[in-house]
């Protein structure tokens, strides 16, 4: 919420949230973050396009990845014990989007998100950790920070300006074809974890 508060409603860029949730029950943080900022929030879509100026979170029990230009929402296998994950979604962005991506890793349990903020950092995006004593559970800050060198480690009051310094500079490397895709859920074609897995090029 303190994140979100303080972009502006015009943000050059889309925003995924992972939060870990039960998938029994209805998931009211997209209205929870609707008050919260001017950005509008929902619950991602399958094949729905991803847009600016939007924040997509992730349904209860499913996971979602990036497709390309669209958004995929599959009832994929779990990962880290959880669905939705934030691995998958951070894999399958830097599978499509390489250096234009800045992960992002905030308070939470266990090490989920450690291994997708790799795959960021490897196709040459940001790697942003909160602060772990900023943080109210710091394992999951603390699993990132042992897993690779942030690009930033800060509290979540200074996120924003941040991000925003980012998504308004040019990328430079995009190293795309080193990230592979890692189940057939997360491929936008058929067989596009498998060419990806074996390091063809995409069509």
């Amino acid at each position: 919420m303190t994140f979100l508060g303080a972009l502006p409603p015009d943000l050059p860029a889309a925003i995924f949230i992972v939060l870990h949730v039960r998938p029994d029950i209805p998931s009211q943080l997209p209205a929870i973050l609707n008050r919260a900022g001017q950005i509008p929030v929902a619950h991602a879509v399958d094949s729905e396009p991803i847009r600016r100026s939007r924040v997509y979170v992730a349904p209860p029990g499913m996971q979602t990845y990036v497709n390309g230009s669209r958004i995929g929402v599959r009832r994929g296998p779990h990962e880290n014990l959880h669905r939705p994950a934030i691995d998958p979604l951070f894999r399958t962005a830097a599978h499509h989007y390489g250096s234009r991506v800045v992960g992002i890793i905030l308070s939470g349990a266990m090490g989920d998100g450690a291994a997708g903020l790799q795959a960021v950092k490897r196709g040459g995006g940001i790697a942003i950790v909160q602060d772990p004593d900023d943080a109210t559970f710091p394992s999951m800050p603390e699993t990132a920070m042992a897993a690779i060198q942030p690009d930033f480690c800060v509290p979540v009051a200074q996120l924003a300006p941040i991000v925003l310094d980012l998504v308004g500079e040019d990328a430079t490397a995009d190293l795309r074809s080193e990230i592979a895709l890692e189940t057939k859920e997360e491929a936008a074609l058929p067989d596009e974890a498998k060419r990806s897995s074996v390091g063809a090029p995409r069509r």
